[in-house]
């Protein structure tokens, strides 16, 4: 009877600290790895072409990766759906692994791929592995009722106690695939990796990180030496390198959450600081927001399609296409709106910071349904990932699980507080340089001066529209009353 175990790669690129790789190799080395370019996901409108480009990346070293261990990374164009039961089949494997995901569309394809493979007589052995405690791991017992978590703040209060899995051994030695099964693999369909411009996706700039798990491991290195113990106060200002950047690799798991977790814990066994150790609490916190977003995307996927909270299920947007426009464009006036705009469409990154400015700007100024923002973002983002991006646009909008009904962001004070010396605006909008600091951050900028710099003016005002908003606010949560 063949030996031969296929595991199905999805958002685990890595061939280390991988829950589910680890478990196929104990039971057999004779695994080979899959990864399918599913049009599902790559023909969806909301893909953005740095996230392609780094994936293309990230499988190229996965390859690598494998071929050094002795085994093959098979990759596949079309849908896991009819390919990896028929893969199964084919090369006559014993059992397909994979690691479980969150998102509506990775569950629904999931049982639709298990289903498949129980007609085949194929086992089926799936696996948490992207999140240090797996939806279901963390509940809340208020009240004498088993559920998860709504609230950030009790679920990390929970999350933070419970202990934190060791990182899993790296499979060595695995066996590679006959001349004979080869054959049968690229009759399936098996082919050579292609490059984002040939899946049509085309990114010419620098990725904020390079693809792989070579580069996630040194820049975790980098940010727990030069920037882990500044993190409180530094995370917040956009033109400091303050943040982790581990943001893609994370997303397409580069980087075994494992290894980042313990890479924190080391962090803090080798301190004594108490200032110190807040810094990595920060940090840690952050780690768990992913977490929280996961989890509660996976209990309630209707998240994915609209909003939480009642008020806003039909909230009169104004939804004015220009004004949307010229906010995708940086052209709204405000700069440092405009400056981390111009960041998202140059970079396919932005800094945290600034996704909480323009994203409260885009609801709470323009008046502008949040999915609109959303969307934009995923059409953009390197790291775009459907939980972290609906829960951050969520709580913007006021429209998510934050206890806080009402938070609007002033974007001048933002500036003055986080940018104070203009620096982010300077860098992202290059026309204004020249222009005084004051000006820039408080947005006195003369007419004359946006004339000569082609800078336009604001499109809205900002207190006018702030009263509109909560005004509208008001109106609709009266009405669901």
């Amino acid at each position: 009877m063949s030996d031969s175990i296929l595991f199905w790669h999805r958002r685990d690129l890595r061939i280390s600290d991988n829950i589910g790789l680890a478990q196929a190799f104990d039971r057999s080395a004779k695994v080979t790895g899959v990864f399918c370019l599913d049009p599902g996901i790559l023909e969806r409108d909301d893909i953005a072409p740095a996230r392609v480009k780094y994936l293309i990346g990230c499988l190229k070293e996965l390859q690598d990766s494998y071929k050094l261990a002795g085994g093959e990374l098979l990759i596949f164009r079309g849908n896991p759906v009819k390919i990896i039961p028929e893969l199964a089949e084919r090369l006559h494997a014993t059992a397909v692994y994979w690691n479980r995901d969150v998102e509506p569309y990775a569950k629904e394809r999931d049982r639709t791929v298990s289903d498949a493979l129980k007609n085949t007589g194929v086992e089926i052995v799936t696996c948490w592995d992207q999140l240090l405690h797996p939806p279901g791991e963390v509940l809340t017992g208020s009240s004498g009722v088993v559920k998860p978590y709504t609230v950030y703040t009790p679920y990390w209060k929970n999350w933070s106690r419970q202990p934190k899995p060791e990182p899993v051994p790296t499979p060595r030695e695995l066996q590679g695939l006959t001349d004979e099964e080869r054959t049968i693999a690229e009759k399936v369909g098996a082919i050579a990796l292609p490059t984002a411009e040939e899946l049509g996706f085309t990114w010419e700039n620098p990725l904020i990180l390079a693809p792989g798990e070579d580069a996630a491991l040194e820049q975790l290195e980098f940010f727990v030496d030069r920037a882990l113990l500044d993190y409180q106060e530094q995370r917040n200002f956009p033109f400091s390198d303050g943040t982790s950047r581990l943001s893609p690799a994370l997303k397409f798991g580069t980087i075994g959450i494992r290894r980042v977790w313990a890479a924190t814990a080391a962090a803090w066994e080798e301190t004594r600081s108490d200032e110190a150790r807040d810094n990595i609490e920060t940090w840690q916190q952050e780690l768990a927001w992913r977490e929280f977003y996961q989890t509660v995307m996976y209990f309630f996927p209707e998240l994915a399609e609209g909003p939480y909270r009642k008020p806003w299920v039909d909230f009169p947007w104004d939804n004015d296409e220009e004004r949307f426009q010229a906010w995708c464009e940086g052209r709204t006036g405000y700069p440092i709106v405009d400056a981390a705009m111009r960041q998202l469409n140059e970079t396919g990154w932005m800094h945290n910071r600034c996704r909480m400015i323009v994203a409260s700007f885009l609801t709470k100024d323009l008046i502008i349904d949040w999915r609109w923002g959303e969307k934009y973002f995923m059409q953009h983002l390197v790291d775009g990932d459907l939980s972290s991006n609906n829960g951050g646009w969520q709580w913007s909008a006021s429209s998510g699980m934050d206890p806080k009904p009402m938070r609007v962001f002033n974007p001048y004070t933002q500036a003055k507080k986080y940018d104070p010396e203009a620096e982010y605006i300077r860098q992202w909008l290059p026309e204004l340089s020249s222009l005084d600091t004051a000006d820039l951050v408080t947005g006195n900028i003369s007419p004359l001066d946006r004339e000569a710099c082609g800078y336009p003016a604001p499109i809205v005002d900002h207190s006018v529209q702030q009263r509109k908003f909560k005004q509208l606010y008001k109106e609709q949560k009266e009405m669901m009353r």
